[in-house]
Order: C-alpha cells, then structure tokens, then sequence
C-alpha cells in the first residue's frame, strides 16, 4: 500500500503538504497490456468519478485516517474522457485538474492521447467568451424564442452551423478554438452560428421542421445580421442526435445541405418509440441505413465527414453501415475514429479538422464521387 502513490511520482506521506504541492491529477502509470492507470485524487470528503461516458462512477476511497481520498482507474490506450466529481452538494470539476469543460466538468486524457491543438484549458473559474452577434429567432414553425449567437472567425466566411450550440458556448470554447485555427492557417475564414437545442428528441431526430426553420427562417436572420456569411458552402456540424440530423437534412435538404461533418451520429435512431432497455440493439444503421438502401439517392454532391469514438463499440456497426452507404451512394467521404467514447471531449478536434476538410475543395482539384479518406483521427 506504501507503493500506491509513490508509482504515480507523489512524494511524502499521503495527505501531507509536500504530498498535495504535488498532486495534480488525474496522474497516470503505464500497464503491461498497453493500457494506463488513472489516478484521481480528493482532498476533504468522500466523492464518486462520475465520467460523461466509456465507464460506470467510480467511488473515491480514503487513505488510512489522512485527508486524502483517491481512486485507481483502469483505461485502454488512447482515451480522452470528460468527468465530474459528486458529492453531497452536488457535482463539481476536478480542483487539482486545471483542464475542464465549464465550471463543473473536467478532462481526463491519457499521454498517448493525441493532442488537441487550438482547444484552450479552461479551469472551473474560467468565463468563455461569447460572440458579440446576438439573432432573436422566433420561429412560427418550431414555436417559442431562441437566442442564437453568430461569430465571425477570422471576419468571417462560409457559415458552419454548430448544432447543440450552447455545448460549444458553455462548455468547450469553439469560438476561441475556430479563431485559433484560422489565425494559424488551419481553417479558412468562416462564421459560426451557434444553433441552440430546443426539444432534442423531437428536431434532431430525422424531423423536417428544423430544416425548414433554418432553411427560411434562421439563414436570412444570419444573413441580414451585417456579419459577412456565405450560405453556398455552408457546412453543418453535429454530434450524437446532431450527427444524425445533419446528415437527414443532406438527405432530405440537398439544396440547402451538401456539406456535414458528423462525429459519433445517432444512426441507430428509428421512428416511433424509442427501446429503452437498449435503444442501440436495432438493425445497423437504422432509419438512415434503410432509406439508403431503399431510396437509392444520387449523394454526387454531398461532402461528408463521419468520426465516431474508437471506445464505442456499440456505435461502430450503425456508425460503419452509414459511413459505406453513403459512399456507395456516390459521395465524397471522410472516416475517422477519434479516441474516445460518446462524449464532446473527444469530438471537438474532430470537428474543428472536418470543418476544415468539407471546405477544402474550394482551393484545388475536386475529390472525385466515392472518394474515401480514412484517417486514425485525434
């Protein structure tokens, strides 16, 4: 037991003062099946590692009569997962890890994790930054009012529309990462509109009615805001029930859709009521997959990017079966797995690189129908 922390390079005794000058956590020790072990670490009272996905809540143990509380967790190669500490009052970021997302989340990363470049560490009293853009949609066919915030990255340029939109105001800075990134030459200029989620379930999954607000609605209050957009490249970005959506309205709206990039999409959606029990145990690729196969459409036009979790395998088959159909169907397609599970953590150097991909044809020769680039992805 005297050896638990020593291996993670902490020195003194557990829960003295040299002992936490040094605690930073999570700390990692390497295993012998290439995996790690994460340690993590509390000071005062008892708490449980709750992670957004890939694992069940760990509880924190105590160590002896010390104030130190700790946990040793198991994690394959490759992982990049959000957490939260839970306690009594409620669910908090990790104190001695100064990378989170928001005021109550933070970001485990294991060191062979590729890195992120253009994503800022953000402590939990950080304040994002918000664009100063600020539309009143109200939308006669969605019902109700929405704020939407418009950015212009680098003065701005094709419109990427950021489903879940107020996940990358509030919780991973996007604006300051897509500024990041046009200001190294790694994106183009483009304008982010930040789509706020109303009722998930109902818009996102394969539902007209967004499509058709955004298409008549939401892009002239964008376009009439006095920021510089451009709607004839727009790209639409989602994850999860977004992954889906962008990819029905390709389907559905290929004249106002043509570019999308999708991490970890939500393919084994199917209408009607969801299972419960286990609403991945469907056939592959649901919905999308079946109207592939059936309708046979002329996806010529479309560019699209697909990136899922290499930690969600229960995601892979529906994910897998979209990603072959759609570039069966004649698109040009991207494919890469990213190390992480269903969780934005992982998606947002995805998002950032597929943004950048779907707008890449503008500079040079075109991809021809069918193109596949496959990628391990970060």
């Amino acid at each position: 037991m005297g050896d638990t922390f020593a291996g993670y390079g902490l020195p003194g005794q557990p829960g003295g003062d040299a002992f936490w000058a040094a605690a930073a956590t999570p700390a990692f020790a390497p295993r012998a099946d290439g995996g790690w072990t994460a340690l993590f670490l509390r000071r005062g009272s008892a708490a449980t590692v709750a992670f957004e996905s890939w694992s069940e809540p760990v509880p924190l143990r105590r160590w002896g009569g010390a104030d130190c509380w700790y946990a040793e967790v198991p994690m394959p190669a490759r992982l990049r997962v959000t957490y939260q500490l839970l306690d009594a009052d409620g669910a908090h970021g990790d104190p001695l890890n100064p990378v989170g997302a928001g005021g109550d989340r933070s970001i485990a990363a294991t060191p062979d994790a590729p890195a992120q470049p253009h994503w800022p560490a953000v402590g939990p009293d950080d304040v994002l930054p918000l664009p100063r853009t600020r539309l009143r949609w109200t939308s006669a066919r969605l019902g109700g009012r929405r704020t939407v915030r418009v950015h212009p990255a680098g003065g701005g340029g094709p419109i990427v529309l950021l489903l879940d939109g107020d996940d990358w105001l509030y919780l991973h800075p996007a604006m300051t990462a897509f500024d990041s990134a046009v200001a190294q030459g790694d994106l183009p200029p483009v304008t982010l509109v930040f789509v706020p989620a109303g009722d998930r379930q109902g818009e996102l999954a394969c539902a007209p009615a967004l499509w058709e607000a955004i298409g008549d609605e939401l892009l002239p209050l964008v376009e009439q805001s006095g920021v510089p957009a451009h709607r004839d490249r727009m790209v639409v970005a989602g994850q999860s029930l977004g992954g889906l959506s962008a990819l029905y309205a390709a389907l559905e709206f290929p004249e106002l859709v043509s570019r999308v990039a999708c991490q970890s999409g939500s393919f084994w959606w199917t209408p009607g009521p969801p299972d419960l029990t286990d609403p991945l145990g469907g056939p592959a690729g649901g919905a999308v997959a079946a109207r592939l196969r059936e309708e046979r459409p002329d996806l010529s036009g479309l560019r699209a990017a697909f990136d899922v979790g290499e930690h969600e395998r229960r995601m892979l088959p529906h994910c897998e079966v979209v990603e072959t159909l759609t570039e069966r169907a004649g698109a040009t397609v991207r494919v890469s797995r990213s190390p992480s599970g269903h969780d934005r953590a992982g998606w947002r150097h995805a998002l950032l690189r597929d943004v950048g991909w779907a707008l890449a044809d503008g500079g040079g020769p075109a991809a021809p129908p069918g193109h596949r680039a496959l990628t391990a992805g970060g």
